[in-house]
């Protein structure tokens, strides 16, 4: 283990040119509670810079970890001036888009292709594509870019994403490139396809479909340069010490590698450290602990000179802002079994 890195994130934390930072892994590895504890945690260093933290995972966790309401529209954190959290919601956004491509395809006629979309046509058609969760996250990171860039609405120094179990995350991390390539085969045949598409929108439409696509692919490549770029961007795994969790987090870190994407911490959850509790200890517990360790001992081998921070299985759920502050603050500080084995047992009830 090299000795030189911190078991902490605290680098990360208070950084103050990343802005943008992913936070992944398996399903039911704590993803959520941890997307949420950096937020905090940044928000908290940081209290003059603004941060936002994106659900892009269909399965909403957001509002349950703090215990309130959140939408498709970026809202504050009660009792946080400089943390707001939304929940991209793919069914919002395919009914704005199917109403978007009514009002455009109108020509008045009664014959274009505003009737053919009545009813929700293309939210239906579009809506059973595979993928299609990750391309609307991924078109509203790039609305948020461009509102940022025309300096509208509320600027934030710094987007958290809590994303999807690691298979949609990674389609969703695949989509600049996948976009750029495609852009550049329409692009190819834009002059022959703009004069059509134009017809088909209707002759009170005068779409420019060439200026359209250099515009798109202009966003798109903007958003490829910032994800690659390591003073920008960051991923942070998160695991639990167990078998499948920790060959599943090899193949996100190789993907991500192969992606030219930042990563270099790793988030251990749910550590019983089940040999420094003597008040509550159990066999099962010790048994459990047993294995957690060998795996431990694997993922430090691996990840040497990674940031790897392991984090205690708490008596009481992480839910809500007081609960995830007191968690959080191991991020920052390595939990120690002993002195700071009272802490998980003081969560504040939230059911």
């Amino acid at each position: 283990m090299d000795l030189n890195v911190e078991r902490n994130l605290d680098s990360l934390i208070k950084s103050t040119t990343h802005k943008w930072i992913f936070v992944g892994g398996k399903g039911g590895v704590g993803k959520t509670t941890s997307s949420s504890s950096i937020a905090i945690q940044m928000a908290l260093n940081q209290p003059s810079k603004q941060f936002l933290l994106i659900s892009t995972d269909p399965a909403h966790n957001l509002s349950d970890a703090f215990g309130e309401k959140f939408g498709k529209d970026a809202r504050k954190v009660t009792g946080m001036d400089n943390l707001s959290c939304m929940e991209i919601d793919p069914a919002a956004a395919l009914k704005d888009m199917n109403d978007m491509a009514i009002s455009s395809g109108s020509n008045g006629n009664g014959d274009d292709l505003s009737d053919l979309l009545q009813g929700g046509a293309l939210a239906d058609l579009t809506g059973s594509i595979p993928g299609i969760d990750e391309a609307l996250s991924f078109m509203e990171v790039m609305k948020h870019i461009k509102r940022q860039e025309q300096g509208e609405g509320e600027r934030f120094d710094c987007v958290i994403f809590d994303t999807a179990p690691t298979g949609h995350t990674l389609r969703f991390l695949q989509l600049p490139t996948t976009l750029a390539k495609l852009l550049d085969k329409f692009s190819e045949i834009t002059g022959k396809l703009g004069p059509m598409l134009n017809s088909f929108m209707g002759s009170g439409n005068n779409v420019d479909i060439t200026g359209k696509l250099n515009e798109l692919k202009a966003n798109v490549e903007t958003i490829r340069e910032q994800f690659t770029n390591p003073d920008l961007t960051t991923f942070v795994c998160v695991c639990i010490s167990e078998f499948l969790s920790l060959y599943e987090t090899e193949r996100l870190i190789q993907e991500l590698m192969s992606y030219d994407m930042d990563v270099n911490s790793i988030v251990v959850n749910q550590l019983l450290f089940a040999e420094f509790d003597k008040e509550h200890n159990c066999k099962r517990c010790q048994s459990r602990w047993k294995m957690q360790k060998k795996y431990l001992d694997q993922i430090d081998e691996l990840y040497e000179d990674f940031h790897v921070v392991k984090m205690p299985l708490c008596a009481g759920e992480i839910r809500g802002l007081e609960n995830l502050k007191k968690f959080s603050q191991f991020l920052l500080k390595e939990y120690d079994p002993i002195s700071d084995n009272p802490v998980i047992y003081e969560l504040e009830d939230k059911n």
